[in-house]
Parts: C-alpha cells; structure tokens; sequence
C-alpha cells in the first residue's frame, strides 16, 4: 500500500533481519480489515512497542502507529 492511503490492521508476527547484509529492517506482517495479509516495514520504536495481537492504524500520509 502506499503512504497516501489510510489503513487499520492486526500485527500477526513481527521480524528482522539483515536484508542486504547492512542495514537491519524491522517488518510486520499483518492483516487488514479486508482480510488481506502483508509484511510492512516499520520504525525500530514502534517495532519494540508491538506484539501480535496488536492493532495498528494509519492515516493517509503519516505513519502507522498502534491503535
């Protein structure tokens, strides 16, 4: 989904790693409202801050943040 559009999912499962051998990506995978799954990058805060189960929300143009 792009940025411009808003959202409200539930996180499933949280992940790291070192994708391209450098820098340390920190995804969710969560499923929308509609029943659709995917992974998203997120901030390391609000990867520390989420636990599955969680519900996440996002309005066009910001940032996800928990519900």
């Amino acid at each position: 989904m792009s940025s411009e559009h808003a959202w409200n999912a539930v996180v499933t499962a949280k992940s790291r790693g070192l994708l391209d051998g450098s820098n340390l990506y920190r995804r969710v995978t969560v499923r929308y409202d509609d029943g659709r799954e995917e992974k998203i990058r997120v901030s390391r805060d609000l990867w520390k801050q989420i636990e599955p189960g969680d519900r996440l929300v996002k309005e066009a143009g910001q940032d996800p943040r928990r519900a």
